[in-house]
C-alpha cells in the first residue's frame, strides 16, 4: 500500500511540474496535466490534495472546470489557440511529406475539441466566478 501511495505522489509531481510548464510553453496543455494532479494527490494523500486545492494554479485553471459550472470564454479561446497551433503545425509537416492518414485522423481530432470546447463546455462569465469567490468568503 505504501509503494502505491509513493508512485501516486510522484505521478502528482511529475503532472504538477509538466501543468507548470505548460503554462509558459504552449506545446504542453495545462488543465489535463492539472486534472491528474488532483486525481493522483487525491488518492495519494489528502494533505497534498488539500494543497493543491489551495493553490492559485487550481483556482485560476481547473476550479470553475471541476464544479462542473464550465470555463471562462478566454481560457478557452488560450486552449483552442494553442491547440489549433500545435494542430496545425503537425497537420502541414506530415501534409507536406504526404501522410495524408494521420492528416485527416489529426484533423477529426482538431474538429473534436473544437466541438467539445464551444459546445460541449458550458461558459462561464468573470462575474459569476467573483460572485462565488466572495460567497465562499463570507
Amino acid at each position: 500500500m505504501k509503494l502505491k501511495r509513493m508512485i501516486f505522489v510522484a505521478l502528482g509531481c511529475l503532472c504538477l511540474a509538466l501543468g507548470c510548464i505548460g503554462i509558459v510553453l504552449p506545446i504542453l496543455p495545462t488543465v489535463p496535466f492539472f486534472l491528474a494532479t488532483v486525481f493522483f494527490f487525491a488518492n495519494s494523500s489528502q494533505r497534498l490534495h488539500d494543497w493543491f486545492i489551495g493553490t492559485d494554479l487550481y483556482k485560476k485553471h481547473l476550479e470553475s472546470y471541476v464544479q462542473k459550472r464550465g470555463m471562462l470564454m478566454k481560457t478557452k479561446l488560450t486552449i483552442l489557440t494553442s491547440v489549433t497551433i500545435l494542430m496545425g503545425i503537425g497537420f502541414a509537416l506530415m501534409f507536406r511529406k504526404a501522410i495524408y492518414v494521420p492528416c485527416v485522423i489529426l484533423a477529426i481530432v482538431w474538429i473534436g475539441h473544437v466541438i467539445y470546447f464551444l459546445f460541449g463546455v458550458k461558459t462561464i462569465s468573470q462575474s459569476s466566478t467573483k460572485i462565488d469567490e466572495e460567497s465562499a468568503i463570507a
